[in-house]
């Protein structure tokens, strides 16, 4: 297995940094997806379409890129070693709150469908700072393995 691995170390980290991208593509839009869900008038059609929108968004993208980001991930990290490393285990930290994150829109994606409005725009707004601020600390322990 470890053969294995080794020699098709660079097809995995290329795959990872692919479904690493679609997953933060979809972190990214969810939210503003919901703050023109929370828009849209209760009840309407505009509001039924975000429903579905938001759906495929989490269908398609984000719940298979969050799981091939895992494997992929994990295999990568097998290969190299990392588990013995400081820096991985901060960026693992950082991965675990933003697949944490990815659940908790997926909640607030079946309370929105429910007519569930709980955070307003503005709230939502900030959560798309998230990742991205997520995305900083994992690709500067993944670069300079400061420890």
């Amino acid at each position: 297995m470890e053969w294995f691995l080794s020699m098709t170390y660079l097809w995995l980290k290329a795959g990872h940094i692919i479904f690493v991208i679609f997953w933060m593509a979809g972190l990214f839009m969810l939210p503003r997806y919901f703050v023109y869900h929370q828009e849209s008038e209760v009840g309407s059609a505009e509001e039924a379409r975000w429903v579905d929108r938001e759906g495929k968004l989490l269908k398609i993208i984000l719940w298979p890129s969050l799981v091939v980001v895992w494997v992929l991930g994990l295999l990568l990290a097998y290969t190299i070693g990392a588990f013995a490393s400081g820096w991985f285990h901060l960026k693992l930290a950082f991965v675990l709150a933003l697949s944490a994150y990815h659940v908790w829109l997926a909640g607030y994606a079946k309370a929105l469908a429910r007519g569930d409005r709980r955070l307003s725009g503005k709230h939502l707004r900030m959560l798309n700072e998230v990742p991205g601020l997520a995305a900083a600390v994992i690709v500067i322990m993944v670069v300079l393995k400061p420890f």
